[in-house]
């Protein structure tokens, strides 16, 4: 073993600005600024980890003392940038901010600014993760930022733009350090292993940038991780860094894809005794679909906006299996486990729930729009099935009618009626409504003729009775299929494919109301809307020529809906039931 290796990206780490990978926009400025001495007294560098922002500090550091600036950057042979490089000149200071965040630290820093560098023409202090700082440390550092001296410069980093206050900002040349192209990060792996003579396939150098997330540290590191075995390919960085249970990932998803809730739950019961964490299945888990989303929105420019934990295919086949609008829904169903895993008294239990509500979607009411997308996607592909046809409706529960009370027998003597009106016929009041409408005396209610439907056949010759038309007369005759045909282009393509089948919606019309009996995880929530209700009103109304009220119930609402008119009218006491025997 050998006992002065060094770590790859310390030894890798750019000892000129033209050996800073992915940030040219930001070392070309720098270097600008060197080569005229234009310098700002204080810079803020901006970035996510592993981006550059320490190592650019340290070269802009070195380019201002150097005896001899190469083309604005530092020539690394003088007295200043060697002793810059190895620690030993007291003017150059690298300030950790996370450790060194109270006020007194900062007092100190600017009691010390205040003299004039011993060897080196400026005295600079890089301060790392500013961020970290109180409020009074921030308060006092903003007094020597309004007026410093002229050999000074600051030369501040953090990841949290957001966490500096507006006054520190506002005095600072801010560069933004973006995160760097996994092709970049790519190229430079290789060129690093061939000067290692590490064995690196082109596969596993861009699995390694894409795993990275734009930090050329992370992927030296990882690229270190992998160097003690032979050839590193794909598998090998599999199973190197840990992703190779991104499989058992890829399984639940599958699972979830079947609603399969009990293969789903197996696979993670076998994370779990692996030592998996359950925020870590769940955050990998929507990792996974994020990919799959990406690919399926940008099938060509997306490879390279991918993390790399799963392999190229698998992605695209699920961008197939899913819609964009499931995937969505999934996505937010994990990040609520995830949250939720912070106050849960059982984290097993809860990321157990999650999965549950992945592989079952017609148990959350917000899955509706995802399951949707699926029927309109399957429909506008003409590869829909709809259900089959039944031999006769399901049994309909209705009221039953009274039967006629049993005519006395001839031998039996009559019971005594009294059906004596409580009115003489002089002061009979007048009967409602028209005055030559019939009037039954024995009611004494007005005969109104029953009503003709439009639909009805006017050019019969034959003399016959007003009636109804029989498509809307009553449930007997009315045409739920017409009514179905009629009704399906004026809803969406994924409510009228479920309102021809069977098992999804039926109707009955008793009078003039018409009860709509539709699936209660689909079809009633979705087309319990003012909208869907007025297309419904308005079709039954023109089939029928009359004013139809529309009532939606859900299916297994049939019974008790019955049983609630039967209850109804019993509070009557003019309504008399008389079972079938006659008692």
């Amino acid at each position: 073993m050998n006992a002065t290796y060094q770590a790859l990206y310390r030894k890798y780490r750019p000892q000129t600005f033209d050996d800073v990978w992915g940030q040219e926009n930001i070392t070309e400025t720098l270097k600008q600024q060197v080569i005229t001495g234009r310098t700002s007294h204080a810079y803020l560098f901006v970035g996510t980890r592993g981006t550059g922002k320490t190592t650019c500090a340290k070269l802009l550091a070195r380019a201002v003392n150097c005896e001899h600036p190469v083309d604005g950057s530092p020539c690394n042979e003088c007295e200043a940038c060697r002793g810059i490089e190895a620690g030993t000149i007291m003017d150059v200071v690298e300030i950790d901010a996370a450790s060194n965040n109270g006020v007194d630290n900062i007092r100190a820093l600017r009691d010390e600014a205040v003299f004039a560098p011993a060897t080196v023409r400026k005295r600079v202090y890089i301060v790392d993760e500013v961020h970290m700082l109180s409020a009074s440390a921030f308060n006092a550092l903003l007094k020597i930022l309004e007026e410093p001296p002229e050999h000074l410069m600051f030369i501040l980093a953090t990841t949290e733009l957001r966490k500096v206050p507006a006054t520190i900002l506002s005095r600072c040349q801010r560069f933004n350090f973006r995160r760097i192209d996994a092709s970049v990060i790519a190229k430079r792996l290789i060129y690093v292993a061939s000067r290692e003579g590490i064995s690196l396939t082109e596969e596993a150098a861009w699995m390694l940038a894409r795993l990275a997330d734009g930090g050329m540290r992370d992927a030296l590191s990882l690229l270190d991780q992998c160097s003690g075995r032979g050839v590193i390919d794909a598998q090998a960085v599999l199973e190197a860094t840990g992703a190779a249970g991104g499989r058992k990932t890829s399984g639940l998803l599958e699972a979830a894809s079947k609603h399969d809730s009990a293969a789903a739950l197996k696979l993670f019961s076998e994370l779990w005794r692996d030592g998996k964490d359950p925020a870590g299945v769940l955050g990998d888990l929507n990792a996974l679909m994020r990919d799959a989303l990406i690919l399926s929105i940008a099938p060509k420019g997306g490879e390279a906006l991918i993390s790399g934990a799963y392999d190229m295919d698998s992605l695209r086949q699920f961008g197939r299996i899913f819609t964009r609008e499931e995937l969505l829904h999934n996505m937010t169903v994990v990040q609520n486990g995830i949250s939720q895993l912070r106050d849960s008294p059982s984290a097993r239990t809860t990321a157990e729930l999650c999965l549950v509500r992945l592989c079952t979607p017609e148990l959350d009411r917000d899955a509706l729009e995802a399951r949707m997308s699926r029927l309109e996607r399957a429909a506008a592909a003409g590869s829909f099935r709809a259900a089959p046809a039944v031999d006769a409706e399901p049994d309909a529960v209705s009221i039953p009618e009274p039967e006629p009370e049993p005519k006395p027998e001839a031998s039996a003597p009559a019971e005594p009626v009294d059906d004596i009106p409580p009115w003489t016929d002089d002061d009979a009041p007048p009967p409602p409504g028209d005055e030559d409408a019939p009037w039954d005396e024995g009611s004494g209610r007005t005969v109104e003729p029953a009503p003709v439907c439009p639909a009805a056949d006017k050019h019969s010759e034959a003399p016959q009775e007003p009636a109804q038309d029989a498509r809307c007369a009553s449930q007997d005759g009315f045409d739920w299929g017409l009514y179905v045909e009629k009704t399906v282009p004026r809803l969406g393509v994924g409510y009228g494919v479920l309102f021809r089948s069977p098992a999804d919606a039926s109707g009955e019309l008793h009078g003039s109301v018409l009860t709509i009996y539709l699936s209660p995880t689909v079809l009633y929530p979705g087309l319990n809307t003012p909208n869907n209700l007025e297309i419904l009103k308005r079709t039954a109304s023109e089939l029928c020529g009359r004013d139809i009220n529309v009532r939606l119930l859900p299916m297994g609402d049939a019974a008790e809906a019955a049983q609630r008119s039967l209850d109804e009218l019993r509070e009557f006491r003019e309504v008399q039931f008389i079972r079938k025997d006659g008692k």
